[in-house]
Formats: C-alpha cells, structure tokens, sequence
C-alpha cells in the first residue's frame, strides 16, 4: 500500500519507550479501564486525540521566542487578532487557553435554563458547557450521517428542514444561536458542505437567529469542499474558508487542532453587545483581554500555525494520511465510517463487536484492548461518552452511533507507525470473540468518561440479559 509521502522533514525526535504486554494489562486495570488514566510514556502510538498533540514547525518554534510577555498590549495578541480576521473575517478576536473556554465564556453569556442549541452533533465539551447552563443541546444531523456505511461526501451536513421544524417550534426567543460544527466531530469527523452553510443561514436568517461556527478544523473542511463540492476545484482553501465563514456571525476555536499549536483557542464575533459582556467574564476568569490566560509566545505560535494550516501540500498530505488507514482497515473489512474523516478513522464499535450490546460498552472494551494488547491508545465515542439515563423513565438512553476514534495528530507518526495501527486493529478483529463486555463501577456526573472506572464482565454475567 502507497502511503502519501510527507511534505517535511523531521528535525527532532522523542524516544519512546516501549512497554511489555504484561505491563500494560497492570496499567490499564489499575486504571479502572480507563484509557485516559493510562500514563503517556506507557503508550507506543497515542491517538487518544489530535488536539494539542501536533508538532510544531521550525517557524511556529522561531517565533516562540518572539513571545512579548507584556500584561496589556501583547504585539502577539496585534498579530493573531490581524491573522484571524484575515481568514475569519470577524472584527472582534478574543483569546482563550483553549476551545472549551471559549464555549464556557459564550454559553455562560448568552444562553439561560429552557433555551435550545441546534448543531450538526455537539461534540462532549460544547454538549456539557450547553448543558451546564441548564440548556439543551439538540443535535440535527443529516440522516446519512447516522450511518456509518453511507458515502455520501458532506455527512456533517445540518438538516434545514430538521432546523427549520425545530425553530417553528421553539421560537426565536428559546434559541440564542445555531451551531454548526465544522468538521463534525462526533459523526466521523463529517465535513459540512458549502451549500449546506448557505441553507442553514437561509433559515436563521428567516427566524432572526445568529449562526456560529464550532471551527477547530475548518482548514480540512474547506479542503473536503475543495475536491467534493462543485464549483471550488479551483478555489483556495483560504478562499472558501473566507467565504463559508462570511456566512456566520461568528465562530469558537480550539487552535489545538487546525491552529497546530498544543495550547490556545478564541472566540472571533460580530456582534459588538456580546463581546463586551464576553470580555467582561473574561477578565474576571482566564486573563486581560490581549492575552486570554496565554503567554506572548503562545499567541505568536497560534497565529503562525493558523497560516500554515492552510498548505495545501499540508492538507493533502494530512487528510490523505487518515484516508489510507482507513483503506487499508476498509479492505481488511474492518467496519469503519465511511468514508473517512478529515482528522481520524473512526471504527463502527457495534459492528466490530456485534456480540457485545451497547450496554456493556462495546467501543471502550475496543479501546481496552487495542492498549493492552498493542499500546495503542484511541478513544470510544459512543455509550460511555454519551450514554445517560433518561431522567423521566430511568431508563438507560445510548447514542445511535458507537465509535471508537483512532485521531491522528498533526505532521506526529510516520508511515510504517500509521501502518502498525492498521495491522494491529486488523488482527483485533481477526480475534473479536474474545473480548469482553464491560461495566461501570464510578461516574461522574458530567463528562464522565474523563475519570469513569470500569471492570470486565465474567463470562455468565456478559451472557445475562440486559436491564
């Protein structure tokens, strides 16, 4: 298999440790089965996630030491304001540590307990930071996007018509705003269309509602726009970022991702009575509103790692990466989401494991077993993360998909390390019988697959009908 070849050279490498089996086993039960708890050096290839865990270049390193740690007036913050209007193209740029807190200071500002945020699929944080105003996240994916096998191109599209219903519904004054999440994380790392931007903004536009994007990974959406969507085969990917978000009113960033920095987010807005009430919060949690709870040097990396995102030498190779594990895993016949994502291959748990129900969390008891038995780490996106229980019958309500995640992070593992993983989850498919089901033994109330514990079924009790 020809794997794309990289479009840079490695000019300093991190030995790994490498970990025996049985070590590992002891790690991951004293973990409570919780990969996250799992400590990093005891990992050979760590695609928990992409976020925070790219390489920086030689030019984002140059220009760390250019950081100007002055409290107020930061000649950093001037120029990651410049460079994200630049490609935004929204007046007001608000700095943050991370993607969350961006989310935190939005939600926290705007939404009160009753209201209702529309998106694509919320992805954990933005799901728990709506929710933790006492608001809903409501999520109006396509319908092709529920499944896993379907190749239709944009299956992070939002559904105008699901959208339009919805706000009919709800009235404009339960619903602060409309999120679209681009890529959509939490269905397969989905792109979203141009012209599905364009339907969800007729709608808005028709309730008086403001559209704002979830934009962590817009530089490899616009890239799927770019080779899927007429009409922009010859069109920049800065070109279409400037024109997909011209048709918002503003977006929430984790640059963690597609600012290829291992630190740092922003809020970019439009509406001037927001950002004052924004920036108000802002100081009073994260920091003076030229800095945002980050360093000078931090700013300066964030800004230049927002321009180099956009290489389009880059994206080709990045996304073309993901795209031949997951051919090599697809040809295998692995179940996988089809077709693959921007930023991971995302492995369909409930067809990997079809004996196991999604109550005895058939993707963690995947994840379990690609660390145990390999030291790969990946994360389940699926009856752990969002499983919960129904709070008027009691009842137990699990997501329609069930994921594991194998994200990859940025200009990080090379090819033979890449080819390993597809290797490795081809022969743990070759052996799926012999895992086992899974159950909790903690949770916490929000979140709770950061810090759950679990323990592994016994044969009689995995045999045992479900309640």
């Amino acid at each position: 298999m020809r794997f794309p070849a990289e479009p840079f050279r490695i000019k300093v490498v991190e030995p790994l440790r490498r970990v025996t089996r049985e070590e590992r086993e002891r790690l991951i039960r004293e973990a409570g089965l919780n990969i996250f708890s799992v400590p990093a050096d005891s990992i050979y290839v760590d695609l928990l996630t992409d976020s925070g865990t790219s390489a920086m270049s030689d030019h984002q390193w140059a220009g760390l030491m250019m950081g100007d740690e002055s409290y107020a007036g930061s000649k950093n913050y001037y120029h990651l304001a410049e460079t994200v209007r630049g490609i935004f193209g929204y007046p007001h740029v608000i700095p943050t540590h991370q993607g969350r807190m961006a989310e935190n200071l939005l939600f926290t500002t705007i939404l009160k307990a009753g209201d209702v945020v529309p998106n694509n699929i919320h992805f954990d944080t933005t799901r728990a930071n709506v929710e933790h105003q006492g608001a809903e996240a409501r999520d109006l994916v396509i319908d092709e996007g529920l499944d896993p096998a379907s190749l239709h191109p944009f299956k992070g599209n939002l559904d105008p018509v699901k959208l339009e219903r919805a706000l009919r519904q709800l009235g404009r004054e339960r619903v602060p705003l409309v999120m679209l999440t681009v890529t959509n994380n939490s269905g397969g790392g989905q792109p979203v269309a141009m012209a599905n931007v364009r339907q969800v903004r007729e709608v808005c536009d028709r309730h008086g509602v403001p559209l704002i994007f979830d934009a962590c990974r817009f530089a490899e959406n616009c890239w799927f726009i770019q080779q899927r969507e007429p009409g922009y085969a010859d069109k920049s990917v800065r070109e279409i970022a400037r024109e997909m978000f011209a048709l918002g009113h503003g977006c929430t960033m984790s640059a963690k991702k597609d600012g290829l920095v291992n630190i740092g987010g922003f809020l970019a807005l439009t509406n001037a009575e927001w950002v004052e009430k924004i920036t108000n919060l802002l100081i009073l949690v994260e920091g003076f509103p030229t800095y945002g709870g980050l360093a000078g040097r931090d700013l300066e990396g964030m800004a230049r790692g927002l321009e180099e995102v956009l290489n389009e030498d880059y994206l080709a190779f990045r996304i073309g990466q993901v795209a031949q594990l997951a051919a090599m895993l697809d040809q295998a016949g692995v179940p996988i989401v089809k077709p693959p994502g921007g930023h991971a291959v995302y492995l369909d748990a409930r067809r990997f494991l079809p004996h196991l129900p999604q109550s005895q969390y058939p993707g963690q008891a995947l994840v379990v077993a690609l660390y145990r038995d390999f030291g790969i780490r990946a994360v389940e996106v699926g009856s752990l993360m969002f499983g919960h229980r129904d709070a008027a019958s009691g009842q137990m309500v699990f997501p329609e998909l069930d994921l594991v995640r194998l994200a990859i992070p940025r200009r990080v593992y090379t090819t033979e390390q890449i080819r390993f993983v597809g290797e490795s989850v081809i022969q743990l498919h070759h052996e799926k019988q012999r895992l086992k089901g899974l159950r909790l033994t903690y949770e916490a109330p929000v979140l709770r697959h950061f810090t759950a514990r679990l323990e592994e079924l016994s044969d009689a009790e995995a045999a045992a009908p479900a309640r």
